[in-house]
């Protein structure tokens, strides 16, 4: 099924830095481009880490807890805990980047890149080539692009992916899009095709929910093919 990639929707051309570039410039990069985050990269243009604002408002609310208190006998620190405190007083991006780079391919799917945003907790996923040298980025923002497609761009996907998933013509399922709610009638042969129908339907870029209203004659799935044609999956 053709569903919506990661270099359908990324940004090519990215704001940058290196790792020696100074704090305050990276927050001048920041702000000056109206951008949340960049990524960090070295020499061979690959990505090595990605600085986010908070990283910077981590910087800065170390600084003010430590401040007035610093001769104070510190605690053992966790693995987490040194890491943001590395961070209050990094003056580079080499210290305050988050490290390892979370990153994406520019022909993986939304979906994926979706998924690896909610698993890790970030917000932007650098595109790297396969030599991990950065050639985009994708944000939130961006994935959800594919909720702006009009409803008729859908109705066709829906219709196309649908019969060609089930090798049935066209006119056996009607589909029906409003506001991104898709709505499937019909009557199939069993109820495995109803369900398959609907996790198709669902899985099409821009969709919101599947209404599923198709009916079925057979319970059980479909068995494999003794004679004759080939099954139609």
């Amino acid at each position: 099924m053709r569903y919506c990639r990661i270099k359908d929707v990324m940004t090519h051309e990215v704001v940058r830095t290196g790792r020696e570039t100074p704090f305050k410039q990276v927050a001048r990069l920041l702000s000056e481009h109206r951008i949340s985050g960049l990524p960090v990269i070295d020499d061979g243009e690959k990505v090595v880490g990605v600085i986010s604002e908070t990283d910077l408002l981590q910087h800065q609310a170390q600084q003010d807890e430590g401040y007035g208190r610093r001769h104070a006998r510190l605690p053992k620190l966790t693995h987490s805990a040194r890491i943001t405190a590395a961070k209050a007083h990094a003056g580079t991006a080499e210290h305050l980047m988050t490290r390892p780079a979370v990153t994406a391919t520019a022909e993986q799917y939304v979906t994926e890149a979706a998924q690896t945003m909610r698993e890790h907790g970030v917000e932007r996923l650098p595109v790297v080539d396969d030599k991990d040298r950065l050639v985009g980025i994708v944000t939130r923002g961006d994935l959800l692009r594919v909720y702006l497609r009009t409803d008729e761009e859908i109705r066709r996907d829906v219709t196309e992916q649908v019969t060609a998933g089930l090798g049935l013509p066209r006119y056996i399922v009607d589909v029906t899009v409003e506001a991104g709610v898709v709505t499937l009638r019909g009557h199939l042969e069993r109820r495995s095709d109803a369900e398959l129908a609907a996790w198709i339907a669902g899985h099409v870029d821009g969709v919101v929910t599947v209404t599923d209203r198709l009916t079925h004659r057979l319970v059980g799935a479909r068995g494999p093919a003794s004679s004759g044609p080939s099954g139609h999956m």
